[in-house]
């Protein structure tokens, strides 16, 4: 079989030239690298790479193929994938499906045979840069300058294109014996049971849901643009902030609900829901050069002294010392550079992250925030006083 050509151009002015994956066309977006060895079709389906390419620095992809008890939204959102080698004869007793067959018939567009390395490291010099991939039969000028031209992800809602339409009541949890070991631990002890939750779905990864349901929790999904009014009608008894795409100054409907929603109810903010909860309390965000993608971010718990690690997905950041309040504290520090990633309010029953604790590629470092979300719940306290940390971060 013939393999067709595609291109990928950088506003900076960079073609490659490889081998289409997936389907044919056109398609923009921000490009950035996820450093994940494993997990390709958890990355693809995670509705926070909306508007976004994402570069695999593992040379091999689509070598176990897709199965459906893997998918983490509907349907992938991301704009396109590149990778060094598309496994197109998958090997695994699991697999439904080519990976490239998946791609295409999502109508996501690819490309494969580049030099993956040399641009993960033209991405960490020069930061996240606009690209472009295309099958057609365009100038390498022309692709050029429609990537730069491309309007950027900044200040733009990228949210209501992943969220749910509708409310509508979560009712799924693990169908798959090959899910998370959180099934077989912490969710059996079902600490959400006799507990109502409103979670709001700013591109929600499926696991995160499953998780909450298997604890017992009475999940309400709804819409990124459901007002605190609505939140007070279901009557919950806490509130989950989801993961989302884009940058967050782009949802201030979103900041307004959460800044009248904080001290009225309990919160538990991941990722973009992180973000959305540092500005309602006064903070600031800023964009990271190339962001965090992958799943080996060691992060330095606050409360605790110890070092864990983390699987994350963001381009934002929020800012430390940026608050109003001088009640919100740091939860975790990434140790790579030094950026927030979580907090605490030392007043409101409220803590949030901006890693995927529900997210499983090895270590399981995090699946005791579910819990402490609970916990919290019930106590309708903040988290406990600072336990006694270690002397120096320099012993972990």
């Amino acid at each position: 079989m013939s393999q067709k050509c595609a291109r990928l151009a950088l506003e900076d002015g960079t073609v490659l030239r490889g081998i289409s994956v997936g389907a044919d066309g056109e398609s923009i977006g921000e490009v950035v690298f996820n450093t994940s060895l494993t997990g390709y079709q958890e990355v693809f389906t995670d509705a926070s790479y909306n508007g976004q390419m994402v570069v695999m620095t593992n040379p091999l992809i689509g070598n176990y193929g897709v199965n459906p008890d893997d998918e983490e939204s509907r349907a992938p959102s991301l704009r396109g994938v590149i990778v060094r080698e598309m496994s197109r004869q998958p090997s695994n007793f699991r697999s439904c499906e080519p990976l490239d067959d998946y791609l295409a018939r999502h109508g996501v567009v690819g490309i494969s045979g580049i030099d993956t390395r040399a641009v993960t490291k033209l991405l960490r010099v020069e930061g996240s840069l606009k690209g472009l991939i295309s099958t057609s039969e365009d100038s390498d000028e022309a692709l050029v300058e429609k990537a730069k031209n491309w309007e950027g992800l900044g200040g733009q809602d990228m949210v209501k294109e992943v969220s749910c339409e509708e409310p509508q009541l979560w009712e799924q949890g693990f169908n798959s014996p090959f899910s998370a070991c959180f099934k077989d631990n912490r969710a059996t002890e079902r600490l959400g049971e006799g507990l109502e939750i409103v979670a709001f779905d700013y591109g929600v990864k499926y696991n995160i849901l499953r998780i909450l349901y298997e604890m017992g929790f009475k999940v309400h999904q709804v819409p990124a643009d459901t007002t605190a009014e609505q939140v007070r009608e279901l009557n919950p008894d806490g509130v989950f902030l989801s993961n989302g795409p884009g940058d967050p100054e782009g949802l201030p409907y979103a900041i307004e609900t959460i800044r009248t929603l904080i001290g009225e109810y309990p919160i538990f903010g991941i990722c973009l829901g992180h973000q959305l909860t540092g500005l309602a309390l006064g903070g600031r965000t800023e964009k990271l050069r190339f962001g965090h993608h992958g799943g080996n971010h060691p992060v330095l718990n606050t409360r605790t002294g110890k070092v864990e690690i983390s699987v994350q997905n963001h381009c934002y950041a929020v800012v430390p010392d940026s608050f109003e309040s001088d009640q919100v504290e740091p939860y975790f520090i990434n140790l790579n550079d030094q950026t927030l990633e979580g907090l605490y309010h030392r007043e409101f029953p409220l803590f949030t992250v901006q890693f995927h604790p529900e997210a499983a590629p090895g270590p399981n470092d995090f699946t005791f925030l579910f819990d402490d979300f609970a916990r919290m719940i019930r106590s309708a306290k903040p988290l406990p006083a600072i336990p006694e940390i270690w002397e120096s971060p320099a012993r972990v």
